[in-house]
């Protein structure tokens, strides 16, 4: 929810403020990348004093920042803030899919971990659902403000956390091993030759995955105003579609990793995603068509996200499993963060769907090569030392 509550504002600071397409890429970009070294911070500390406690540190820093942002009066502070909350934000990826992957039996640990990320389109709704009421009740130059004051909200789940999620057993088992390594020693051996291969993989596939998850999330708010002239009533229907299949797809890939395997979905989402948003940004397409498109478009990007939690969680031992797994997916994060700025600047000259489109599916290329590179990991007992 608080990620994509820019996405809703751009439009407004467009008008408001005078920020440029490009400048609003600069802003989800700078997010991104900020949100790919909290990940890689957060990954190191969860294999050093817990997951929960990092997931619990994560979730109020990122809420805080959200709700900062509310009172920002230009490009740069809006900058900063939303900078500093992606820190938080991608920590919490970090330590929160490897607390459930080592919580669950290996039989049903794709559904588990991809059916929790699930979560990711049920935030992405309520965000809508405030855009709609906020923007419905407010001029839209007090209502942006409202809206990302809304951000601060998650951080009470902190006090009910507190009490209810204990940490893991993989975590307390390496307690020994803890005692005699350090920050250090993990980030050497995220990179030995037993792991390089793994880790390099991942990173790859998380660097298609979200390229072309984060090109769609960032712009196709404003590419239904601006390239199809929606209403904001409009503008929330044609989203509400998008984000039904966005969580179909998480559900859906998450049972399908279990029954096909990591690999095989994998490859099976990212040809899709491809074909859809081609389609959805290239054909011209209007109505109900255009429904069943953006329907297919959410189903199949996120399917590919719903894999990787899990994936990530067996490919690596306990050891390192946040800090592997928190490297690559935040490296992959950092990277795909590049190109919802490139679709920005290349928007000027090609036109902002055709830039989507070309994007995305190269991104999407990635995910295939990364998908058949990558080893079978589904029922795998999950490691506890390197």
């Amino acid at each position: 929810m608080d990620v994509q509550l820019f996405a809703f504002v751009i439009p407004t600071l467009i008008t408001v403020w005078g920020m440029t397409k490009s400048q609003a890429g600069i802003v989800g970009t700078a997010a991104l990348i900020t949100s790919a070294i909290g990940g890689v911070i957060a990954g190191l500390l969860a294999d050093r004093i817990g997951r929960v406690r990092v997931l619990q540190i994560t979730i109020v820093w990122f809420s805080v920042f959200t709700g900062l942002s509310a009172f920002t009066n230009s490009f740069h502070q809006l900058l900063l803030t939303r900078s500093l909350q992606g820190l938080g934000f991608g920590g919490e990826w970090a330590a929160g899919a490897v607390l459930i992957g080592e919580a669950v039996d290996k039989s049903i640990r794709g559904r588990a971990v991809g059916t929790v990320q699930a979560g990711w389109p049920i935030g992405y709704a309520l965000a809508a659902l405030a855009y709609f009421v906020i923007f419905s009740l407010l001029p839209a130059e007090l209502a942006w403000r409202a809206l990302f004051f809304v951000g601060v909200l998650p951080a009470l789940s902190v006090v009910w956390m507190r009490r209810n999620v204990p940490e893991s057993e993989a975590f307390k088992a390496t307690a020994a091993v803890r005692e005699k390594t350090n920050i250090m020693t993990n980030l050497g051996l995220m990179f030995s030759r037993n792991m390089i291969g793994r880790t390099l993989t991942a990173s790859m596939l998380a660097a298609g995955a979200l390229g072309g998850n984060y090109t769609i999330l960032t712009w196709l708010v404003t590419y239904l105003r601006q390239t199809h002239s929606m209403s904001v009533g409009n503008t929330t229907t044609y989203l509400a579609i998008n984000i039904l299949g966005s969580f179909c797809g998480y559900v859906g890939a998450a049972y399908l990793s279990d029954m096909l395997g990591r690999r095989r979905t994998f490859v099976l989402s990212a040809l899709g995603a491809t074909l859809a948003i081609l389609s959805y940004t290239y054909l011209p397409v209007v109505g109900l068509t255009m429904l069943m498109l953006g329907f297919l478009v959410g189903m199949f990007q996120s399917g590919i996200v719903s894999g990787m939690g899990a994936c990530f969680s067996e490919l690596f031992p306990a050891q390192i499993r946040a800090s592997a797994g928190g490297f690559s997916y935040n490296f992959g994060r950092a990277s795909g963060s590049l190109v919802p700025a490139a679709v920005g600047i290349t928007s000027a000259g090609y036109g902002l769907g055709a830039s989507i489109g070309a994007w995305a599916a190269a991104a999407y290329a990635v995910v295939f090569i990364a998908a058949l590179a990558m080893p079978e990991t589904r029922n795998k007992e999950l490691e506890l030392h390197v």
